[in-house]
């Protein structure tokens, strides 16, 4: 009997539909700690803040610019082998962030997520879906 190949599947995941409020955002970096934490990546270690500050800047985006009112956002990790995958998604389809990073002028109010996420993630992008777009982000997880 022949042998099959297995498509890659994660040795961790966690799916979470969240309210597109601040208090969905909190609650989304809450999650993403405790369950680093259940996977064996320590709270306070240099890749949970990582993460932590990841997911903290994709959610307060997807609850600021990308809110449909009555519409969730969802949150989603999956640790696989030594990449650990972050993905935020809304259901706004006209707003999506360009991939260019460059730092805004000093007196602006805002436009610096994405900067902290392209310096802490080694890659990042954005993706359509049927309804609104998931931003993403990967990081290595080294022992994991």
């Amino acid at each position: 009997m022949p042998t099959r190949l297995q498509p890659a599947t994660p040795l961790r995941e966690l799916t979470q539909r969240l309210s597109s409020t601040p208090r969905g955002a909190r609650l989304a970096r809450r999650l993403t700690r405790y369950h680093l934490d259940g996977w064996g990546i320590p709270y306070d270690s240099e890749l949970s803040d990582a993460v932590e500050a990841i997911v903290a800047e994709l959610a307060a985006n997807a609850v600021t610019h990308g809110r449909v009112p009555g519409r969730d956002f969802e949150l989603r990790l999956a640790l696989h082998a030594h990449t650990l995958r972050i993905e935020v998604s809304d259901t706004l389809s006209e707003r999506r962030p360009s991939g260019v990073t460059e730092l805004p002028v000093p007196e602006a109010a805002s436009g610096r997520g994405l900067v902290i996420v392209a310096a802490l993630a080694d890659v990042w992008g954005v993706v359509g879906r049927d309804v609104g777009k998931t931003v993403w982000a990967d990081v290595t997880a080294p022992g994991c």
